[in-house]
């Protein structure tokens, strides 16, 4: 259930003094508008500013994760709590860790709502289960509230009767850096609670250094700060071409690089234990000026590097459409998105075509970026183009030579039936700021998206529940990864988090691919990329 990095070589706290300041900021983002304007290739890139940023991103979700592949009842104590719908849809998640000692005790680790359904208030539903939780079991409820003061839903939990520890505990060895929160079950209302509460957070404190949760939070609330700042900066620059309707390419580009940061950065903290605050990137509310630009995905022409062929099939780079060789970028964004199961529904419930124009505004509202997949026909073959950062083709190379070494090995491997595949890179192209990676379109979608499908999808809510497909599809990809971490030589155990699960699926009729057979049902393919 838990997975804690090595500090040795992970270093998980970059030097305040190296942050930039507001008046830094701007200074920059005038020297990389001014480079724009003039056409000039000594400018800064937009990449600098937005690197102090990526870099604490990377060090934050490098902390202790919960990891959705392992078994909620596993020995260590942590269990997770599925929130659902009557209907059957899955709202979110609640992990906590059940402590026995002085006092029956469920801390809360993390809450966690489905994108679909955030800002809707289902927060505080789930927070409101768990303390029908806490009531039905007759157990203290506690949690470290780190969602910052000024944040709209810092006083949630005082809405439902948690209490400041601080304020129950007295005066005492309280710790200064800590928030702690404290609920009281009906039953234990009338008891003197101080010695024991004492001597819970003294007990929590041990255990929580053991998996760097407090780690967690801090760098978080640290990342959600640095966020706040580059959207403060970028809105003092370019606040008021926006108001007047004067927003460029530039401008777009900007914005549009921020919010995928941002919802990049949302996604991978889902996972972090001891973050508390799961909605509290809410806090970084866009302005509507800025929700309603169009989503400009690559750089300006005048911000740009010459295009060029990075490594991969030549061949396959030589049958390329001449246009595309020569403008990457511009015809790369151009090709339709890649019609993932979640993209397809969140078209059909707002009205709109795959084909219509996205703005920033609708990226926030799906929680994820659907221009970053696109499809391309070679020939007889369907591919997908993936934009990524520059900066991760070392580690895009890296990935690509294991799976091709390990290729062969997984033609003749099965996992219970299940077929084992890779999906290496073919080929890569830099232009516009971006990198663009070629892939085989496969025919299936990631492991997590097909969870989520299984989850939410009234298609699939009766296939689930008689064959245990949930089962199925988590059991699958976790032997999928043990066999892929234990492939992996000494200097290659990075790539295992990096690693993407494909699982075998049917996108016209959104149905896994699956074969009930008389020994068990098992799904026909995963694919590691």
């Amino acid at each position: 259930m838990i997975n804690c990095p090595s500090k040795v070589n992970s270093p998980r706290t970059p030097s305040v003094e190296d942050r930039l300041s507001v008046k830094e900021r701007l200074a920059l983002i005038g020297l990389i508008d001014e480079g724009v304007r003039q056409g000039s290739t000594e400018s800064p890139l937009a990449a600098d500013l937005f690197n102090d940023l990526l870099n604490l991103v990377d060090a934050t979700v490098s902390g202790a994760k919960v990891d959705r592949l392992k078994s909620g009842d596993s020995h260590n104590g942590f269990k997770v709590i599925e929130i659902n719908a009557e209907t059957g849809e899955n709202l979110g998640r609640l992990h906590m860790l059940y402590l026995n000692k002085p006092i029956p005790c469920y801390y809360l680790v993390y809450v966690e709502v489905a994108a679909p359904y955030r800002n809707k208030g289902l927060g505080n539903r789930i927070l409101k289960a768990f303390r029908d939780v806490l009531e039905e079991k007759g157990a203290v409820g506690i949690l470290d509230n780190i969602i910052p003061d000024d944040d709209p839903t810092f006083d949630i939990y005082l809405k439902l009767n948690w209490k400041p520890a601080a304020a129950m505990m007295g005066e005492g060895p309280a710790e200064s850096d800590r928030s702690y929160m404290i609920y009281i079950p009906s039953n234990m209302a009338s008891k003197d609670l101080k010695d024991p509460i004492l001597k819970l957070v003294h007990h929590l404190e041990r255990k929580r250094h053991a998996i760097d949760m407090r780690d967690n939070e801090l760098m978080v609330k640290r990342t959600i700060e640095e966020f706040k700042d580059l959207y403060s900066a970028l809105m003092i620059y370019f606040g008021d071409r926006i108001r007047s309707g004067e927003a460029d390419a530039f401008v777009r580009f900007m914005f549009t690089r921020f919010v995928t940061k941002l919802l990049g950065f949302r996604r991978r903290i889902g996972q972090l234990l001891g973050y508390t605050g799961g909605e509290s990137l809410e806090q970084i509310v866009l302005d509507p000026e800025v929700r309603s630009l169009p989503v400009q995905s690559y750089a300006p022409r005048e911000l740009a590097s010459k295009p060029y062929f990075v490594t991969g099939d030549r061949e396959l780079w030589l049958h390329l459409p001449e246009v595309l060789k020569k403008h990457p970028a511009r015809i790369i964004e151009s090709l339709p998105n890649y019609r993932r199961p979640s993209l397809l529904r969140w078209l059909s419930e707002q009205g709109r075509l795959s084909s219509d124009t996205l703005n920033i505004g609708d990226l926030m509202d799906l929680g994820f970026d659907p221009t970053r997949l696109k499809e391309i026909r070679i020939g007889e073959t369907d591919l997908i183009f993936e934009r990524l950062q520059a900066r991760l083709l070392p580690e895009v190379e890296q990935r690509k030579d294991c799976l091709e070494r390990l290729a062969p090995q997984m033609l003749t491997y099965r996992l219970k039936n299940t077929r084992l595949a890779a999906n290496p890179p073919l080929l890569v192209i830099r232009d516009r700021g971006n990198a663009y990676v070629l892939r085989r379109k496969v025919d299936g979608i990631h492991w997590e998206e097909a969870l989520d499908q299984l989850q939410s999808s009234p298609n699939l809510r009766a296939l689930t529940q008689s064959l245990g497909l949930e089962r199925i599809l988590t059991a699958t990809v976790r032997r999928a990864v043990q066999w892929f971490q234990s492939r992996l030589s000494g200097d290659e155990g990075h790539l295992l988090d990096r690693a993407s699960y494909f699982v075998a699926w049917n996108l016209e009729t959104n149905q896994p691919k699956i074969t009930v057979d008389f020994s068990g049902s098992f799904l026909e393919c995963i694919w590691i990329a």
